[in-house]
């Protein structure tokens, strides 16, 4: 594998989910404005049954790649990266998959294991995981989740406006991960779609190093 896919490797598993806005300097929220803003946040994403959205990828190098988002609950998303790039992100509901079909290469690891977990797994809670930062934009809602448990997992700071027509009321614009050796990758949603009928094909794959599909 190159060291620009590998690069890209690094930056897809991060991928798997995080978000970022301009953050203003504000002092700390209460403690009961903070728990509103994280019940806010879980039902909005609880109010998601499908979704698709373009998204742009964004390392620390500033190095970019663009592709679309296939969310459906509860714990798929796929992250089909633009023509190319020969990368593809799965997650079935148990684990998520990354394979790459330039070197037929196919990596797993179980979505309960990862603070992605708190988007695609029912059984997780962002509130478990989640603390409120301020934004000083009472438009704009931050959630930085991280397992205190295993901080090798990173961290994922979910970014969300306020927007009427978005379930919940909130809309998932970008997510921002830090790996545990601090580098750092930028998703952008744009292009929302929501309730669109999404068939569980979508989250198939093809193995590169078998002819069956997955």
């Amino acid at each position: 594998m190159t060291a620009t896919w590998m690069k890209l490797v690094g930056a897809a598993l991060g991928a798997a989910l995080c978000v970022s806005l301009p953050v203003f300097a504000a002092p700390a929220a209460p403690a009961a404005e903070s728990a509103r803003h994280l019940s806010e946040v879980v039902g909005a994403l609880r109010a998601i049954s499908t979704l698709k959205a373009d998204f742009t990828q964004t390392d620390r190098n500033g190095q970019r790649v663009s592709g679309q988002l296939t969310l459906k609950q509860p714990g798929k998303i796929r992250f089909q990266y633009e023509k190319g790039v020969p990368l593809l992100i799965v997650g079935d509901g148990r684990a998520l998959t990354m394979i790459d079909y330039e070197v037929r290469q196919v990596q797993r690891w179980p979505i309960g294991n990862s603070p992605l977990g708190a988007l695609l797994d029912p059984r997780r809670d962002v509130a478990r995981y989640g603390t409120v930062q301020p934004t000083g934009n009472p438009d704009v809602v931050s959630v930085e989740v991280r397992d205190a448990k295993h901080p090798e997992y990173g961290v994922i700071t979910l970014v969300f406006i306020r927007k009427p027509s978005a379930p919940g009321g909130l809309e998932l614009v970008n997510w921002v991960a830090l790996d545990s050796q601090n580098k750092r990758t930028t998703i952008r949603l744009s292009n929302h779609r929501y309730g669109e009928s999404v068939g569980d094909d979508a989250f198939r794959w093809k193995d590169p190093r078998v002819p069956t599909r997955r």
